[in-house]
């Protein structure tokens, strides 16, 4: 991208479908202050394949999110709302089958696994190894590392204001992006480029009524295009951890569109001499290709030109238009990243490019040489950002 350019479980086993029990995970034992804000799960089997959940909830009303696991992803299956510090819901699972899910609260999650036997099976609970216990901080539930520790928080921006932290983030006004046949865009400070409603950051690209500056008032470069990229500059910076961001971009599949979740040395601890000393493009999205979301570290490697499984991959999903969450975990010896929790590239190479301070950005560019922009690409289009979290 350069410069121009996201416990403590109980398994629960649910009888005949004309049998009645009800179970209750985290209820009536001891638990640690964090245990008990995630909120409780009661089953109690109704007809035709349907589960009741009931339970209670740290907070008098907040919403209630069921997800369901599918392989090594989670999809939402429900929502509700406590009242009085309690909710229910009813969700599908079929006879002779398993399923896991995972109910969130207050930003505390509980996993239940239910099972429900053939027509005429017994009626039996059974209890699930004991896991760890969920930890939470200030970025929500703590990740695990590999050796079991938990993650810590040290950055996250949920976006639950009106406007744009400037205490966390700085907008890009100093660059262009695009191509300069096809059309490019000015990066502007401006609402209508850069906001902050509803629970997330939103960064715009649009075409003006009138020809803008690039990089100030006074630029004799102009485009009548506008767009939005922000980062932690001078603000934050971090040397390993774990980055992850949930972002959901505009839906096409027409050339245009470009863009990026990525890390960038901070200049006030390196020299910058791009490539060798490194960038780390956890994520960038390409409408031409509409399916796929490309990593891509710059480091001494860019003298071999792009190298799947090194230095980039090209088979990780992630279509556009819905929301994707991209993860990078980052230790003196290896980067990982993942796209939706499944793994997508990992680089094992220890570069000095990635023994550095890095800060973070978020940019909606146009799209150059293959992916330019062009008569049909969609425009205005955004790019929104759920969260980050950072950790170490």
């Amino acid at each position: 991208m350069g410069l121009s350019r996201a416990r403590g479980v109980a398994l629960l086993v649910i009888g005949t479908l004309l049998a009645v029990l009800a179970v209750t995970v985290g209820a009536g034992s001891p638990a640690s202050a964090a245990n008990r804000a995630a909120p409780s799960v009661s089953l109690r089997e109704a007809s035709g394949g349907l589960v009741k959940v009931t339970g209670r909830t740290a907070s008098a009303s907040p919403r209630v999110r069921f997800d369901r696991r599918s392989g090594s992803r989670w999809a939402v299956v429900k929502r509700t709302r406590a009242h009085h510090h309690r909710y229910t819901a009813t969700l599908a699972v079929a006879a002779g089958t398993r399923a896991t899910f995972r109910v969130t609260s207050d930003r505390r999650s509980r996993t239940f696994v239910v099972q429900m036997p053939a027509s005429g099976g017994a009626a039996t609970v059974t209890s699930q190894a004991a896991k760890p216990p969920t930890l939470y901080d200030a970025c929500g539930a703590r990740p695990r590392k590999a050796d079991g520790t938990a993650w810590s928080c040290t950055f996250h921006d949920e976006f639950d204001g009106t406007a744009l932290d400037r205490t966390k983030w700085v907008p890009q006004t100093a660059f262009v992006t695009g191509d300069a046949t096809a059309g490019y865009a000015c990066y502007m400070d401006d609402p209508k480029n850069v906001s902050v409603a509803n629970g997330m950051l939103s960064l715009t690209v649009r075409k003006e009524t009138s020809p803008q500056p690039c990089g100030s008032p006074t630029s004799s470069v102009t485009s009548y295009y506008t767009s939005g990229s922000v980062s932690t500059y001078h603000l934050f910076s971090q040397k390993y951890g774990r980055f992850e961001a949930r972002i959901r971009n505009t839906a096409s599949s027409v050339a245009g569109l470009h863009e990026a979740f990525w890390l960038w040395p901070d200049d006030r601890y390196s020299a910058i001499n791009w490539p060798t000393t490194g960038e780390i493009d956890v994520a960038e999205t390409y409408s031409l290709y509409n399916s796929v979301a490309i990593p891509f570290l710059h480091y001494s490697a860019d003298a071999g030109g792009p190298q799947s499984g090194v230095n980039t991959a090209w088979n990780c999903t992630a279509y556009r238009g819905v929301w994707n969450t991209y993860t990078l975990e980052w230790t003196p010896t290896t980067l990982t990243i993942y796209v939706n929790g499944r793994t997508c590239l990992t680089n094992t190479s220890g570069d000095p490019a990635f023994q550095k301070r890095y800060i973070v950005a978020f940019t909606q560019a146009l799209g150059n040489t293959k992916n330019a922009m062009v008569a049909s690409t969609p425009v205005p289009a955004t790019m929104d950002v759920d969260y980050l979290r950072v950790w170490q």
